[in-house]
């Protein structure tokens, strides 16, 4: 019962840290997002996914040295790439939920940042538990 509950947690604070490597991950993902929109002149739906590469490279750096120090070391494109795919997968629920918002609620639509973290939010459980057992095998 003790090593039970001693793992999940750890599982917790895994995840809290994750919670936090991704709040920093959604600030990139915003400056992108808006830089693509009111920059490069990109239609919202296209400037979500032209900020995804620059917030998936950054939470990755951020698992690999704080949330996931203690993993079994791996070679760092390899571990980056298995990040990415999985990353790629949570991209339907988090794209998936954006564009969804965008295209249908107003607000979200004068106020992409709504619909980002609504996105967000709904792919971080997917990512945390998909990275955590197939990328840094814990």
């Amino acid at each position: 019962m003790i090593y039970s509950w001693q793992r999940w947690r750890g599982t917790v604070r895994q995840f809290a840290k994750f919670g936090a490597v991704g709040a920093l991950g959604f600030v990139v993902d915003s400056a992108f997002l808006y830089f693509g929109i009111y920059v490069l002149g990109l239609g919202r739906v296209a400037a979500g996914f032209f900020s995804f590469p620059f917030a998936v490279t950054f939470t990755w750096f951020g698992n690999r040295v704080f949330t996931f120090r203690d993993a079994a070391p791996m070679p760092v494109a390899r571990q980056l790439s298995k990040f990415a795919a999985i990353c790629a997968v949570g991209l339907v629920f988090n794209r998936g939920t954006y564009s969804l918002l965008v295209h249908n609620v107003p607000l979200v639509y004068h106020y992409p940042v709504l619909g980002l973290l609504a996105g967000t939010a709904a792919g971080m459980f997917f990512n945390f538990f998909a990275a955590r057992r197939h990328v840094f095998g814990m």
